[in-house]
């Protein structure tokens, strides 16, 4: 867990991409079909400015990124309007498998970003 300048570091230095995200995510496998194996930054200072767009508290935020990194992992891919749509609905799915509710369709701040993400 990083804050906006050492995640905008992370984010240019990886991605080529300038500025903070929400989360990074580095699959670390050699066999894709392998145990899961991943490296995930998530920023802080993203998750609260997110947190408060949505109306909810900052630790829902930080978790609906873990679960973004690890669909992410598992082939789920949000480069594009269809694949972002899909991917946030799938988070939504898992977060509500496991008691917590949407969290990526609830709120103002549900606008992708440069970086496949909200923004």
């Amino acid at each position: 867990v990083v804050g906006d300048e050492e995640m905008a570091a992370a984010h240019a230095r990886h991605s080529g991409v300038p500025g903070t995200t929400d989360v990074l995510t580095f699959d670390l496998r050699e066999d894709p079909d392998g145990p899961l194996d991943a490296d995930v930054m998530v920023c802080a200072d993203e998750a609260e400015r997110q947190a408060a767009a949505r109306g909810h508290a900052v630790e829902r935020e930080v978790l609906l990124y873990a679960v973004h990194a690890v669909l992410h992992c598992l082939g789920e891919d949000d480069r594009d309007e269809a694949s972002a749509a899909r991917m946030h609905a799938r988070e939504d799915e898992v977060l509500r498998a496991i008691g917590v509710g949407a969290t990526f369709s609830v709120g103002a701040g549900s606008v992708v970003n440069e970086g496949g993400r909200a923004g």
